[in-house]
């Protein structure tokens, strides 16, 4: 016989393991992602500014400042959808 445990302490253990791991490892990563990405936009805005005279240079900026972008959003959505996570599990969700 088969016996499926219902128990409200796993339940909650099960919660606090995952909360845990949320908030030590998940979202410090994102945010750390996050700024390295805006980091490497503002790498890139500023080779597009001081190397205004130089279109390699510039043409570089661009892409720096495209991939910044990129990778903001990358993780803006990402942020998302552990935020949308956390909630259906029922996670307390800290505000960034």
């Amino acid at each position: 016989m088969l016996v499926f445990a219902q128990d409200e302490t796993a339940v909650t253990a099960a919660k606090s393991i995952l909360a845990r791991i949320e908030d030590a490892i998940l979202f410090p990563i994102m945010s750390l992602l996050m700024a390295g990405a805006f980091l490497y936009f503002l790498y890139g805005a500023f080779q597009f500014v001081y190397g205004a005279a130089d279109g390699e240079v510039r043409q570089e900026g661009k892409k720096h400042m495209l991939w910044g972008i990129i990778g903001l959003l990358i993780m803006v959505s990402a942020l998302g959808l552990l935020r949308i996570a956390a909630s259906t599990f029922g996670i307390e969700v800290p505000d960034a």
